[in-house]
């Protein structure tokens, strides 16, 4: 398949994004509307406000300890693609194939049409014609085989999600300008809302000790609670993926994963000691927007409105993340020989991977439309976890196996920081597993749904170098 003719395939990617670009990505993709929503259901799975943080703390350790161990390998290998890059060097080229198959045809995909859907249902506050039906058909096509129908605010989804792509495309700098200015304004909303919190006459301290009867509780309360504080912190490997143009990646990659994750571990425990000062433990159980319920009760009806215009920048800087990280992945790929040619082209001005930004603006829109990302996105987070245990362990295969790989950073506390996140990775995938059969076999499937194409793009690259040495000689 030969290039377009305004793109190319050979070249380097421009390394134009400083650190706080990088930082940014990592608190942008992170902070999303996770931080507005779960205290809820974690309450009601642990009884007290005390559990909570200490669901979040544990939560924020681990993502550290992850975040430490992608550090030394961002380090080493300063390359596009993320996981796709260290699952290859550590395993062989399938494992990263099977990360970078099942993140690409679903993984980013899912998440730009989910974060591109709660986005407008924010905005729906402001706007009620976004909730009004644009296009109505007989066809059972729909979510659990309802009339498949499209809605105006999914219109503006793909509105937001191809305008952001058309600027990812036109510049990494650009992308990573609209990333630092989204994720400032972001954290300077939060933190208008924590000190409105901290110091209104509404709250008290009595709230703390404000609990309720937890279901589960004890251990399954526990591991549900912190299945949903996982997912509110979940982002912050997306910066790796951007590798190849970041300046200083040596320095400002392990900078960006660790400095990120603490500024986002912070800004959660500072939400959440406002949520239950203002509100009592049952108070925020019963509310699904537990951000919006402590401000109406500090600012009264004009709380909610703050809530909303937060929500909607952090997730307008999410959006901007995922799809700015995101495409590195097929171009990661693809420059490996792992996926379709036109997806590891460089734009010739612009110096981005275009077609891979393309690519997941376009697939994002069609899942979007359809419907069914919600149930992809569950389905993909189980392989998830899987490839972030395998990820870290791959910090102790390789310091094995390649004791003389050059390591600007090295984590401290080797070899029991990764082990210990590699453990409790695997009792986090196996109680997933029991809790929840049917979204994880899927996921496990997806998985293996890319080993014909892995196969099929292997034999294709083996009979090019062969081509390519019968030319030599």
């Amino acid at each position: 398949m030969n290039p377009a003719p305004d793109l190319e395939f050979h070249g380097p990617l421009r390394r134009s994004l400083g650190l706080w670009p990088a930082v940014t990505i990592v608190i942008g993709t992170v902070i999303g509307s996770g931080i507005f929503l779960v205290p809820s259901g974690m309450i009601k799975s642990v009884g007290s406000p005390a559990m909570v943080f200490a669901v979040w703390i544990f939560g924020g350790f681990l993502t550290l300890l992850g975040a430490l161990s992608y550090a030394e390998l961002s380090a080493a290998m300063p390359e596009s693609g993320g996981e796709f890059v260290y699952l290859s060097r550590a395993y062989g080229p399938i494992f990263g194939f099977l990360y970078g198959w099942s993140q690409t045809v679903v993984g980013k995909c899912a998440t730009i049409a989910a974060i591109g859907a709660a986005l407008v249902i924010y905005l729906a506050d402001f706007f009620p014609v976004l909730d009004r039906v644009w296009l109505h058909t007989a066809w059972p096509i729909g979510p659990a085989g309802t009339p498949f129908e499209i809605r105006y605010g999914q219109l503006a989804a793909m509105a937001f999600i191809f305008a952001l792509a058309g600027l990812n495309y036109a510049g990494t700098r650009i992308g990573g300008a609209i990333q630092v200015a989204g994720t400032f304004l972001k954290m300077s909303l939060i933190a208008a809302i924590v000190i409105l919190g901290l110091t209104s006459r509404a709250g008290s301290a009595a709230n703390f000790a404000a609990g309720m009867r937890a279901d589960p509780g004890g251990i399954s309360g526990f591991v549900s609670a912190l299945v949903a504080a996982l997912w509110a912190y979940d982002g912050w490997s997306n910066a790796p993926m951007i590798g190849a143009e970041i300046r200083r990646p040596e320095k400002n990659l392990p900078r960006a994963l660790i400095g990120g994750t603490v500024i986002v571990m912070a800004t959660y425990l500072l939400t959440n000691l406002v949520y239950f000062y203002v509100l009592s433990g049952p108070e925020v159980s019963a509310s699904g927007r537990v951000a919006t319920a402590t401000m109406r009760k500090v600012l009264g009806a004009s709380g909610g409105s703050v809530v909303t215009v937060a929500a909607v920048v952090s997730l307008f800087a999410s959006l901007n993340g995922v799809i700015l990280s995101g495409a590195r992945v097929p171009f990661a790929m693809a420059r490996g020989g792992y996926f379709f040619a036109w997806a590891g082209r460089i734009h010739p001005r612009f110096g981005t991977p275009a077609s891979g930004v393309l690519f997941l603006g376009l697939f994002a829109s069609a899942l979007l439309l359809s419907g069914r990302f919600e149930d992809l996105a569950r389905m993909v987070i189980f392989s998830e976890w899987i490839f972030y245990a395998m990820t870290a362990f791959a910090v102790l295969a390789l310091r094995r196996r390649e004791p003389g790989m050059p390591r600007p950073y090295r984590v401290q506390g080797y070899p029991v920081v990764p082990l210990f996140f590699v453990l409790v990775a695997i009792g986090l995938l196996c109680s997933t597993l029991w809790a929840y059969p049917r979204e994880s076999g899927l996921g496990l499937v997806l998985i293996a749904a890319g080993l014909p194409f892995y196969f099929h793009w292997k034999r294709l690259r083996t009979g090019s170098r062969r081509s390519s040495l019968l030319y030599r000689e």
